[in-house]
C-alpha cells in the first residue's frame, strides 16, 4: 500500500483546487469597478449639474418673461393702431354729428325727434304745467328718488 499515500479526501481536494486554479486562469482578472478616476469624474460631473441646475433654471425662466412681454407688446401696439383710427374718425365732422345724434339724441334744426320706449318702464313722467316749469335737473331727481324707492 506504499503506492496510495494520499487519501481521498485529499486527492479530491487537491483536484478540486485544480479545477479552480484552471477556471480562475480562464477568467480576466476582475478588476474593482469604481477607481478613484471614476470616483473623481462622478464627483465633477454631480458638481457641475448641482452649478447649473440654477442658472438654467433662471434662464427658462427669463425666457419665458420674455415671450410674456412681446406678446403684451403686440398687444399694446394693436390697441395703439385702434385708437389711431378712432382718433382719425374723430377728426371727421360729419362722424362727430353721427355720434351726437346716435349718443345723445340730438337733432338738426327743422327736424323733429321722437324717443320710442319699449313699454318695460314702470314710472310716469310729471304732468301739468308745474312739469314743464321745473329745471330738467329737478325732474331727473325726483326720477331717481323714485326709483330708489322701489
Amino acid at each position: 500500500m506504499p503506492a496510495d499515500r494520499f487519501s481521498t479526501a485529499t486527492r479530491l481536494k487537491a483536484l478540486g483546487e485544480q479545477a479552480a486554479a484552471r477556471v480562475y486562469r480562464a477568467r480576466p482578472p476582475r478588476r474593482n469597478r469604481l477607481t478613484g478616476r471614476a470616483a473623481l469624474l462622478a464627483l465633477v460631473m454631480c458638481s457641475l449639474v448641482v452649478a447649473l441646475a440654477y442658472p438654467m433654471r433662471q434662464y427658462v425662466s427669463q425666457r419665458s418673461d420674455i415671450a410674456d412681454q412681446r406678446h403684451r407688446a403686440q398687444q399694446a401696439g394693436a390697441a395703439l393702431e385702434r385708437l389711431r383710427e378712432q382718433q382719425a374718425r374723430w377728426q371727421d365732422p360729419e362722424y362727430v354729428r353721427q355720434q351726437a345724434r346716435r349718443h345723445l339724441h340730438y337733432v338738426m334744426p327743422g327736424e323733429t325727434g321722437y324717443l320710442v320706449q319699449d313699454g318695460s318702464g314702470t314710472g310716469s313722467a310729471p304732468k301739468g304745467p308745474r312739469a314743464a316749469q321745473r329745471p330738467w335737473y329737478e325732474n331727473l331727481w325726483d326720477a331717481v328718488d323714485s326709483a330708489d324707492k322701489r
